[in-house]
This record gives structure tokens, C-alpha cells and sequence, in this order.
């Protein structure tokens, strides 16, 4: 892998190492490499608006931030943000990293497909969010110069026809626990992807809630 990319310096160090070599054994490739373009789009956000941030923490949050789609989780109940977030904190703790990073880096993760939460808190939640956004929806996208997004995609392809692969990937990590998508943008997934699925509505949860009035 090479160790700069767009004027990012890939973490190498052994938490940053093992990270890559369980992620890579359990990922496709498109979501590896989404992964690696989104810590390197989160990380030049950082470098553009002067946050302090640990490039190797937010570099395993990129790679944890999508694990909760794999075929392991078939069966959770969880939101799969909740589920990435886990394998992440169970990741770190087997390293022996503080609890206090620990929680960081479950934060980003869990939070970083509800809009409007993440740029509020620490540099290392924000920046997942919009490494994530950016490579997947394109937000801020001519906040970063063709050089720099010509050279990512060059180094971690986005193969061809990523935009529907990827709704795809999330439908099929997301279609056994639908209601987990509420308040979230997952929903817009399923409501895409799955003629069955009804969309719930939280105006209809209050109405018709077993309250009196």
C-alpha cells in the first residue's frame, strides 16, 4: 500500500496494521477500498479545517465503520453502525487502548449515518462522517481539489458502477432488520431497495401510541 496518498500518510504502526489485516480478510474489495477513501477524505477535512485529530484512531474507524453489513451480522438486531461500532471497541480493547479513545471511535462509528450529530462533536467523530459522506454522496465535494480526489481514486479504485453496488451492500446488511433504520438515512436504502419495506413514521408512532392523549 502506498504510504502517502494525496498528501496523507497512510498509518503503519501495529494498531493501524492489524486493522487492515482483519478488515481486508473479511471485506470485498469495494468496501475495503471505500474505507480507505473515506479515512483519507475524513483526514484531508482535518487538515483543511485545522482539527487535531489521531490519524491512526480515525484510520480504524474508517475500516470498522462499514463491518456491521458482513454476513456475520445477519442475524443482530442491532442498528449495523452499532454493530461496527462493537467489533471496533472489542478490536481496541484486545490492543489495549484507553477507554476514553475507545468510546471516541464507537461514537463515530455508531453515529456516522445520522446526519446533523457528528459535526457537533470531537474532530474524530466529524471526520468519519465526512470521510464517509464524501465518498459515498459526494458531500463537500468541491471542497477538495481534482488532485486530490483524482489520486485517491487512483490508488483505491471506485469500480464501476459503485454507487448502486454500494446501496446494494447496505440494503443486504440492513433487509433482516429494517426497523433498525429509523432516524437514519438507512431508511432511504430499504425504502429504495425493498418493495416490502414500510418506512416508519415517527408523527404515526406518537398518534398512535397507547397514551389517551
Amino acid at each position: 500500500m502506498k504510504k502517502t496518498i494525496a498528501g496523507v500518510d497512510i498509518p503503519d504502526g501495529v494498531l493501524a496494521q492489524a486493522a487492515t489485516d482483519q478488515i481486508r480478510g473479511t471485506e470485498s474489495e469495494l468496501m475495503f477500498h471505500h474505507a480507505l477513501r473515506a479515512f483519507l477524505f475524513g483526514a484531508l477535512t482535518g487538515y483543511r479545517e485545522n482539527l487535531t485529530f489521531d490519524a491512526e484512531l480515525l484510520y480504524v474507524a474508517a475500516m470498522f465503520h462499514n463491518v456491521g453489513l458482513n454476513e456475520k451480522y445477519q442475524r443482530s438486531p442491532y442498528r449495523f453502525e452499532v454493530d461496527g461500532a462493537n467489533a471496533a471497541r472489542d478490536f481496541l480493547r484486545q490492543h489495549v487502548v484507553v477507554d476514553r479513545l475507545i468510546d471516541e471511535v464507537w461514537a463515530a462509528i455508531a453515529l456516522h449515518m445520522t446526519p446533523g450529530i457528528p459535526e457537533h462533536m470531537s474532530p474524530l467523530v466529524a471526520l468519519i462522517s465526512a470521510g464517509v459522506h464524501m465518498d459515498i454522496r459526494g458531500a463537500r465535494y468541491d471542497g477538495f481539489t481534482a488532485q486530490q480526489r483524482d489520486e485517491i481514486v487512483q490508488a483505491f479504485p471506485r469500480e464501476s458502477g459503485f454507487k448502486k453496488k454500494v446501496i446494494k451492500a447496505y440494503a443486504r446488511g440492513m433487509e433482516h432488520r429494517p426497523e433498525t433504520t429509523f432516524g437514519t438515512v438507512c431508511a432511504d436504502v430499504l425504502d429504495r431497495c425493498d418493495p416490502n419495506y414500510c418506512r416508519l413514521n415517527f408523527c404515526g408512532q406518537v398518534l398512535g401510541s397507547d397514551w389517551s392523549n
